[in-house]
């Protein structure tokens, strides 16, 4: 289906252990991560909590496994805070990356966000910039890729639910507002699905700037009970609310061919945040895998 080495397979290590609530998967270690990662098929991976620095002596540690890093998640705080201080965490953190031999620098919008509130209700609750912010938004992310392009490498936004940029209509917002030449899109299948929007149309309409994509499902049953029960984004990822592809409710076989067919070159990189001692990272990393390449031929 895909064109040979169009694509590289990968897979997020918020399985394994999550930077947000640390007590998920405070058992399991760095090495044991990334050596689960190789032995389940996938060949790269983004960079958790408990990821060394070095850069040394992550690249050796990934070496010895045949495996690299993806990119990395970025936290801008562009509608909140001096542009300067986002500017400069970003340099550091592009530095790294490109030191590592990434590509893309994951960024999302924290002002204001509520995915880590443990009190926030994730739908009743959700952030919306006013037209200053949004301003503010688009501009910082014009001059944070014109910072990732002095090295080579594109910045991909991710839409993310309990933050400004949710909804297809933020999406589009967003993409009307900056330079399609500077920011692209990551697009996350679990965040479209379970914000209520419809991943295959989102891929249509902006596959020319969509440069890194996160694979995750959605476990219908308990979505319907996050709404009901006005859980918080972090509520929602322990009860289980998201799945690696294969085991939720979205049919990923449009979307693999879309891609296909398309120009589309980088990360395909499953993505399933869930409670390792509910749902063993190794297995479900396995079960994953085993999905793509029914479904996709890789």
């Amino acid at each position: 289906m895909f064109k040979r080495d169009a694509v590289k397979l990968g897979i997020a290590p918020i399985g394994w252990t999550n930077d947000d609530m640390p007590d998920l998967g405070r058992e399991n270690t760095f090495e044991q991560c990334i050596s689960e990662m190789a032995l389940a098929g996938f060949r790269g991976t983004e960079v958790g909590n408990k990821y060394p620095r070095d850069t040394k002596v992550l690249k050796k540690a990934l070496a010895l496994r045949n495996m690299e890093i993806a990119s990395a998640w970025f936290s801008a705080y562009l509608t909140t805070r001096p542009y300067e201080e986002t500017e400069e965490a970003f340099i550091r953190h592009r530095d790294f990356l490109h030191e590592m031999g990434s590509k893309v620098i994951v960024v999302s919008e924290q002002g204001h966000s509520i995915q880590g509130q443990m009190d926030q209700p994730l739908f009743d609750a959700k952030p919306h910039f006013n037209d200053e912010e949004w301003n503010r938004l688009a501009e910082g992310l014009n001059r944070l890729g014109e910072r990732a392009r002095e090295k080579g490498m594109k910045v991909v936004y991710h839409h993310h639910m309990g933050t400004g940029v949710q909804t297809a209509e933020e999406i589009d917002r967003l993409m009307e507002m900056t330079d399609e030449n500077l920011v692209f899109l990551l697009y996350d299948t679990g965040h479209l699905y379970l914000s209520g929007e419809d991943p295959v149309e989102i891929l249509k309409r902006y596959l020319p700037r969509i440069k890194h994509v996160h694979l995750k499902d959605v476990r219908d049953s308990v979505a319907v009970r996050v709404k009901e029960e006005k859980m918080s984004f972090l509520d929602a990822v322990r009860e289980g609310v998201f799945t690696v592809p294969g085991d939720g409710s979205i049919d990923f076989t449009e979307i693999f061919q879309i891609l296909a067919d398309s120009d589309y070159q980088g990360w395909l990189l499953v993505e399933a945040e869930q409670d390792p001692a509910k749902a063993n990272p190794f297995e479900y990393a396995l079960k994953a895998r085993r999905y793509i390449q029914e479904k996709a031929g890789i």
